[in-house]
């Protein structure tokens, strides 16, 4: 697929973004949840283009993509503040067809969880869980597609997010789902995460310069000082570093992509966040934190995603460990991550 292609994808999600997920429908989702009309509303939009079955083989009605080329549109998805899992219904659609299993109506959240002692099932963090349709766990070493309809659920700190439980009799109701056991729910979540928090990061940063060149200190726009315009220039180099990062991230076969490449991305886009997150707020001031005022949409969501999938802290470990078992010479393993040609 050329890169034409793949952003004609990406100009689609940002189309139907702009006009149907506005900073107002957000909030009405945050408010209301899974029963909220704007849930339903918007979600019946991103239906209608397509998009939601990218990964999908022409012959199941997709497009047959790689995750490669559906980074455009994840990262459209962070750049918005989607408050619905369009990228995990994508990766979970995909991996439901390859199983052979019916996919559910709506939309998918992807999770790891725990099994009970009386044979349930419990997810500690479901991102989306309090909006999303149906959850793909993986748990005791199989996957299982469940229902969040009678699921016991519990908020966590993100608006929408919910640890959710599931009775021994949901659970063995529920169709496994096989998956190839190399994949783990982590990584591929991550690398999905990471290619959204790159979106999200360029959203706070043009907010945060347009903010400095329009409001005015001292008879000139604060984005005229210098100590302004060092604050930009860092914020740039991250979130410029972590979208490289996180486009490395989904690459890979198919829907699986490379984990040491996963672990590069979601690292580099969780420290980033942390940095970005702080000076946007320090530009803008008391205005900032403010519930009215749109930033708080987007770095809320880069310090809950930071911690998604694994915090900068466990994919430092991940690639601590790949270099530690490496024989060879260090650069061999940089060029790996980082071979263009070979990731995309």
């Amino acid at each position: 697929m050329t890169t034409n292609h793949n952003d004609m994808f990406a100009d689609a999600a940002r189309d139907v973004l702009a006009d149907q997920c506005t900073p107002q429908v957000v909030r009405a989702i945050e408010a209301g949840g899974r029963g909220a009309a704007a849930t339903t509303a918007l979600w019946q939009q991103l239906e209608a283009t397509g998009l939601a079955d990218a990964l999908l083989s022409e012959d199941d009605g997709g497009a047959g993509l790689g995750l490669t080329q559906v980074f455009g549109v994840l990262e459209q998805c962070g750049a918005y503040a989607l408050p619905l899992p369009l990228g995990e219904t994508l990766v979970a659609r995909a991996l439901l067809a390859q199983a052979g299993v019916a996919r559910p109506a709506g939309s998918i959240a992807l999770a790891r969880g725990e099994c009970l002692g009386d044979g349930g099932v419990r997810c500690a963090l479901v991102r989306t869980g309090q909006v999303a349709q149906s959850v793909l766990v993986q748990a005791g070493g199989e996957w299982r597609l469940l229902g969040t309809e009678g699921a016991q659920a519990s908020p966590q700190a993100l608006a929408l997010d919910a640890a959710l439980a599931w009775s021994a009799t949901q659970v063995q109701a529920a169709p496994v789902v096989a998956v190839d056991a190399a994949l783990e729910v982590r990584t591929l979540q991550a690398a999905v995460v990471a290619a959204q928090m790159a979106g999200a990061l360029k959203a706070v940063f043009d907010r945060t310069l347009q903010y400095a060149n329009e409001r005015q200190q001292f008879g000139r726009p604060i984005g005229k000082f210098q100590a302004i315009q060092h604050q930009l220039a860092v914020m740039s180099e991250h979130v410029f570093a972590a979208r490289m990062a996180a486009q490395l991230g989904c690459s890979g076969a198919g829907v699986m992509p490379d984990r040491l490449r996963v672990a590069t991305a979601k690292a580099r886009c969780s420290e980033a966040a942390l940095v970005v997150s702080e000076l946007a707020h320090a530009i803008h001031g008391a205005i900032g934190f403010t519930a009215e005022y749109d930033l708080q949409l987007f770095t809320r969501r880069l310090h809950a995603w930071r911690q998604t999938a694994g915090s900068e802290a466990y994919w430092h470990g991940v690639a601590g460990e790949a270099l530690l078992a490496h024989r060879g010479m260090t650069l061999d393993i940089v060029r790996r991550i980082t071979d263009v040609h070979a990731a995309l």
